[in-house]
């Protein structure tokens, strides 16, 4: 009975050395700390991690995406207003906002509960163990993938598709998901999937392929498309991040030529590139 005895406690003590090494159900966070959140894994634990310093960008920073910031607002504002509200997908050109569109409204609406927590695309999997997390708490969650893409057959992809709408448990009613993306589909597409398209009663029908990288985008009910600047556009924004960087409106203009410039040699005129010259050119007079 001795030697059973210390096997038993032996094999408990293995348990317990195996417990702290299995990753066990995230912790809350202190909720008070800050308005944005990093879904991070460390050991193997996966957790929340308050962002203490958000970025400072502001919605009256956003140029020339009058539109797109109207449909959002009015969307995030229904949503912490408690009606209905989408999920979105910002899609389109890069450099045009659609990540600091996101930011910007944590800073406009932070007081009124909203908050944000980024989710990388490999941590997907771990999506409901997040909304579990924020289920029943008085905020309001906006669940934030940024530069989404995926390859064929990824998991994170079906983890996705599954928390939008396919899921049998619903989503609370306390949390978004907003992403944002190059590609509108999510998935790289090819010219051999457009042949599978066929021809019914004189309407076209696209292939099985097609349609599943469809079905992944579709899940989201508002789609916000960013479009490339023009020169006018790009000028008007570098104006704008100069003229907040102090510089007089007679420096402004004598910049004009240096920036298209700058833009010529980056191959684009987005509104990153414009914030990029502004920083450099203010950090040259400053």
């Amino acid at each position: 009975m001795n030697d059973v005895a210390k096997l038993l406690a032996r094999a408990e003590q293995l348990i317990d050395r195996l417990d702290q090494l299995l990753p066990g159900p995230a912790p809350a966070p202190d909720w008070s700390a800050a308005t944005a959140f990093l879904w991070r894994r460390r050991n193997a634990r996966p957790g929340l991690q308050p962002v203490i310093r958000p970025h400072g960008i502001r919605l009256a920073d956003l140029c020339d995406v009058d539109d797109q910031k109207a449909r959002i607002e009015q969307n995030t504002r229904q949503f912490l207003e408690g009606r209905h509200a989408n999920n979105v997908l910002l899609t389109g050109a890069r450099g045009t906002g659609k990540s600091s569109l996101v930011k910007a409204l944590l800073n406009a609406y932070a007081d009124r509960g909203l908050r944000l927590i980024e989710v990388d695309k490999e941590d997907l999997m771990d999506l409901p163990d997040i909304v579990e997390l924020v289920a029943g708490r008085p905020e309001r969650f906006i669940l934030f993938c940024d530069d989404l893409s995926f390859e064929e057959a990824e998991p994170a992809y079906k983890a996705l598709k599954s928390v939008l709408d396919g899921s049998v448990a619903a989503v609370p009613d306390n949390v978004l998901i907003y992403a944002t993306s190059n590609r509108r589909h999510l998935m790289p597409e090819y010219h051999d999937e457009n042949l599978q398209a066929r021809h019914v009663d004189g309407e076209v029908h696209p292939g099985e392929a097609v349609e599943e990288k469809i079905s992944l985008s579709e899940r989201f009910g508002l789609w916000i498309s960013f479009y490339p600047f023009s020169q006018d556009e790009y000028l008007a924004i570098v104006a704008h991040w100069l003229e907040e960087f102090g510089l007089n409106r007679e420096a402004i203009g004598n910049a004009r030529q240096e920036a298209l410039q700058w833009a010529l040699l980056r191959g684009s005129r987005s509104g990153r590139v414009a914030w990029q010259f502004a920083r450099d050119h203010a950090g040259r007079f400053e």
